[in-house]
């Protein structure tokens, strides 16, 4: 039975077998939208060690349609192949497009940035917020999970500062600098500049 007070609920968990190894995939269902998420676990990640892990917005364009007008799908590569290669850890999946705003807006801002604004001055454009994601979802798989500290792999110090509010000790920032391109280098030194984002794009 769901708890009402918890807004995200585990629902179940399988097999996932990848190019990285086999993970396991556990569902959770945001109970306020419908929304759903999901973890990628692979060892023994509540042993009382620190997880290296990835909190990973959905991005479709990036993720599935290998988009090099960002660098989401080369993180995303880059977090599964880290796992395997340390043989434990966990990537949250969390369905939160175009930095919260959805993918049809995704698209309106794009196309706005391809008449010179830049991601912030787009979102801004369309009345939309710079950044509309909600990290604190994730203290709720990392409690179904067992997980109390990350060895987290970001850029960003936002998703540093949300989780280490709600009570996730982040013990490492672990740098996850790929899938630059000329395509997406605006796009980064936006993020660098505006968004405070820890990245060595010029």
């Amino acid at each position: 039975m769901s708890n009402p007070a918890i807004p995200l609920q585990f629902v179940a968990a399988c097999r996932l077998p990848t190019e990285w190894g086999e993970f396991t995939m556990h569902g959770f269902e945001d109970t306020r939208s419908g929304q759903e998420h999901v973890a990628l676990s692979m060892g023994d990640i509540a042993d009382g060690r620190p997880v290296l892990a990835r909190v990973h917005s959905e991005c479709l364009t990036g993720d599935a349609l290998f988009s090099q007008r960002c660098d989401c799908g080369p993180q995303l590569q880059a977090a599964l192949q880290a796992v395997q290669a340390a043989g434990r850890g966990l990537v949250m999946y969390l369905r939160q497009e175009g930095r919260g705003i959805g993918l049809i807006n995704k698209i309106r801002a794009y196309q706005l940035q391809d008449q010179g604004l830049d991601t912030v001055e787009a979102n801004v454009a369309l009345g939309l917020p710079v950044d509309a994601r909600d990290f604190v979802l994730a203290k709720y798989m990392l409690d179904h999970l067992g997980v109390r500290q990350l060895r987290l792999m970001t850029n960003n110090p936002q998703k540093v500062a949300t989780l280490s509010q709600v009570g996730i000790d982040i013990v490492e920032r672990v740098p996850l600098q790929v899938g630059h391109n000329l395509e997406n280098a605006h796009y980064l030194h936006t993020k660098a500049v505006k968004m405070g984002h820890m990245l060595d794009a010029d």
